[in-house]
């Protein structure tokens, strides 16, 4: 069958020129020796526990809006025009600064944990981080603002039910998604001619030296936990250990030609690995210029990340923060924001829009536009939902240190 997001039209219609795209900015930090080496030395005690809802209203009891919102976001996460925000604006009198100053977690977090243990704003009411280790540990300690869903209609309303409660940050306690992504299997139809559809493949002898793995912790680690049928969510230190023991003697039998942090999306188009762990976005891109790249979100599992919106603690405009967060949710705004960003929404409603605008146009626009309501790489299905867990993240420093060590002595062995 033809595929027509290989299709000229659909090319023009969807590639822009970005500077730098999420994913290719986005290293996911984990528990790297840098984001682990930063929770070790932050604020000791006890960790914070969940607000109780007398606390929350507490909090929020007063505070009106201020006129003025500060967003802090990741490269090429919003339209140039700056259209949803401008929108914004022109609805509620609120004047906007957006700024593109986060392009990785662990990074973002160790210039932030300063001032958070000093009691100083960040300066920003909206930070966007992924969920991971570093979003734990600002849960944990307390540098998060707790939301008052009664001012989130239009989440409420809209966003898809997979998204709200997720294991990462119950009730949506401080955070609401702003896009997501996953983490599958990309392989080379070149060299690798049937579909691609257990995890088992990246264990394959008849791969041997031709596949790729992640060396982030988290990402390797929810692959090998996946691989043995165990939830990553719900994992414990044993788990841990059975998963480490089996990546290891995958690295020992020789199957791993590398442990990839960004670079394996140019290897495995070029077919120095055939097949290996990657990021749904990357594979689309790729696939946008027409290179034999396919992706699977594999039988067993995969991982589904998402980026989410907070207001961190300090924050001198919480209320037209979440006004805005809101706002992002209304489905036409969301459906601008896909159409720009061609990452995972977490509204539905942007599918049956985007097809409605799709419908309108003529010729090459109808076409692009199409085939990218067409890829489940953007639009994923429910059966792929089904396979999407989240990552393992242990907040406490000494559970921190020993996943760490398990799976860092499996990609630098």
């Amino acid at each position: 069958m033809h595929d027509p997001r290989t299709s000229p039209a659909f090319l023009r219609g969807m590639t822009r020129s970005r500077s730098v795209s999420r994913r290719d900015a986005f290293r996911l930090a984990g528990l790297s020796a840098a984001g682990l080496a930063l929770s070790a030395c932050g604020v000791q005690g006890q960790q914070k526990a969940a607000p109780k809802p007398s606390e929350v209203a507490d909090f929020w009891s007063g505070k009106q809006k201020n006129g003025k919102v500060v967003f802090a976001n990741w490269p090429e996460y919003m339209p140039e025009d700056r259209g949803p925000l401008k929108k914004f604006q022109q609805e509620t009198g609120i004047a906007f600064d957006y700024l593109e100053v986060i392009d990785e977690n662990a990074t973002f977090f160790g210039k932030a944990e300063p001032q958070f243990k000093a009691g100083q704003p960040l300066g920003y009411d909206i930070i966007v981080i992924t969920n991971g280790m570093q979003f734990a540990r600002m849960q944990a300690l307390g540098y998060l603002v707790a939301l008052d869903h009664k001012q989130l209609p239009n989440f409420a309303a809209n966003a898809a039910p997979k998204y709200k409660n997720p294991a990462y940050d119950p009730d949506n306690t401080y955070s609401i998604p702003y896009t997501s992504g996953m983490t599958g299997i990309a392989y080379n139809t070149k060299y690798v001619k049937e579909p691609i559809t257990s995890i088992q493949a990246l264990f394959d002898p008849k791969y041997k030296g031709k596949v790729g793995m992640m060396a982030d912790a988290q990402e390797i680690a929810n692959y090998g936990l996946l691989a043995l049928g165990i939830t990553p969510e719900k994992s414990t230190k044993a788990d841990w250990e059975k998963a480490a023991a089996l990546l290891d003697k995958q690295r020992e039998d020789g199957l791993v030609r590398k442990y990839f942090d960004q670079d394996y999306i140019d290897a495995v188009s070029k077919g120095d690995v055939w097949l290996t762990m990657g990021w749904s976005g990357d594979v689309f891109q790729r696939q946008l210029a027409g290179e034999p790249v396919a992706f699977a979100v594999p039988e067993e599992g995969g991982t589904i990340w998402t980026d989410n919106m907070m207001i961190p603690k300090g924050a001198a405009n919480p209320v037209d923060a979440l006004m805005l967060m809101d706002h992002l949710y209304k489905p036409e705004v969301a459906a601008e924001l896909t159409e720009y960003i061609q990452y995972v929404t977490p509204v539905p409603a942007v599918k049956e829009l985007l097809s409605t605008k799709a419908a309108g146009l003529k010729g090459e626009d109808k076409e692009a536009l199409e085939a990218m309501i067409a890829s489940p790489l953007v639009f994923p299905s429910e059966e792929d939902y089904a396979k999407l867990h989240g990552y393992v993240s242990p907040t406490e420093p000494a559970e921190q240190e020993a996943f760490q060590s398990m799976f860092q002595a499996v990609t630098q062995g």
